[in-house]
């Protein structure tokens, strides 16, 4: 039995999370081993109680379940993001998920700004250090409000934590038989973490002869990855740059709306998220895309040790996209709820052939 921990967060989090819940209610009741609680951790507690979430209750989420399934977390009642930081982060840095998984699959060439694409062209998984980086949250002001001010922000990077995300990347692509790791940073400006990087990175890599490698700076990789997505497989990368990355391959295969990610660490709860954020502006009229929602439960079922319902859903994606079974930001007219049932009916078909 695994039991998930679902916090449906803020905004279209809560609709998006209800689609994915009720998925796994069907595959439950269908046989699958899962244990299924849900929390209400998101703004309208922590405007209530002044509390996002307290030790006690990361410390549950650690030691009584096996993967945490999060929606979005953000509301624009909490200007500053003190919720979000204190249950976002705070659950990446308590569960040291070190491991920032954002896979990107174009299922059709229609969600693709780009010319002269096709289905399968870009499949690329950026693999993002998760806990370094200048989201170590290293820094402070001089004169802060002042004309005269000074705003520093340290870039943290150690060569544990360097060699053991290249190393995830390496053992990631070799795993499920991918053919290049490429490792992005900017060496040519920041020496001494470049260097850092493209030292851990080469020698790490002599560890995998049968995995092509290669190091790309992290503007001409952007720009590169317009150009030619498809030469591109798995990148390895700083957290900042990462993140940046990561959105700009989701926006070549559809946008946020099919982005899923996870955190990671081997051994520990995993923590799934769409990557979409909460979008308040939509919360509550029926729009939100679901769809990044379903990917990143399959991600999350593959780590638990379904691969084969991971599969499944996937291709149910796949075939809601390509048959216009999706909200308007891909094309289609289907509400959030008819895209879930969509889904869910596509999964019992498919289970019953």
């Amino acid at each position: 039995m695994k039991r998930i921990a679902v916090i449906p967060g803020d905004g279209i989090g809560v609709e998006v999370t209800q689609q994915a819940v009720k998925l796994l209610d069907r595959l439950r009741e269908s046989g699958l081993a899962i244990d299924i609680t849900s929390f209400d951790y998101g703004a309208d507690r922590y405007l209530q109680t002044g509390v996002a979430i307290t030790d006690d209750e990361m410390a549950t989420l650690e030691r009584d379940f096996d993967a945490i399934l999060l929606g979005a977390i953000g509301d624009p009642r909490v200007p500053d993001h003190a919720h979000a930081r204190a249950i976002l982060l705070g659950l990446r840095f308590r569960l040291d998920l070190y491991i920032n998984l954002r896979p990107v699959r174009l299922y059709d060439a229609r969600l693709s700004p780009l010319r002269d694409v096709k289905a399968g062209d870009i499949d690329i998984v950026v693999v993002r250090e998760n806990t370094e980086g200048v989201y170590a949250g290293m820094g402070g002001h001089l004169r802060k409000g002042t004309a005269e001010e000074v705003a520093i922000e340290e870039d943290i990077n150690t060569r544990r934590g360097v060699e053991r995300i290249i190393r995830a990347a390496f053992d990631y692509a070799r795993s499920r038989g991918r053919r290049r790791v490429t490792l992005t940073d900017k060496a040519n400006a920041m020496p001494h973490t470049g260097g850092l990087w493209r030292r851990t990175f080469a020698e790490v890599g002599q560890e995998y002869p049968d995995v092509a490698q290669d190091a790309v700076y992290a503007d001409a990789l952007a720009l590169d990855l317009i150009r030619r997505p498809s030469g591109y497989d798995v990148i390895v990368a700083p957290n900042l740059f990462g993140d940046l990355l990561s959105d700009l391959t989701a926006a070549l295969v559809g946008g946020l709306g099919v982005a899923p990610s996870a955190n990671l660490h081997p051994g520990r709860p995993g923590l799934f998220e769409p990557v979409h954020g909460s979008a308040p502006d939509i919360a509550g009229t029926d729009r939100a895309n679901p769809l990044a929602a379903f990917l990143t439960t399959a991600l999350m079922l593959e780590q638990l040790g379904w691969p084969d319902e991971a599969a499944r859903i996937e291709d149910a994606v796949r075939d809601a996209i390509v048959q216009g079974q999706t909200t308007a930001d891909l094309g289609g007219s289907l509400g959030t709820e008819a895209v879930g049932d969509w889904i869910c009916d596509r999964m019992a078909r498919g289970a019953a052939v």
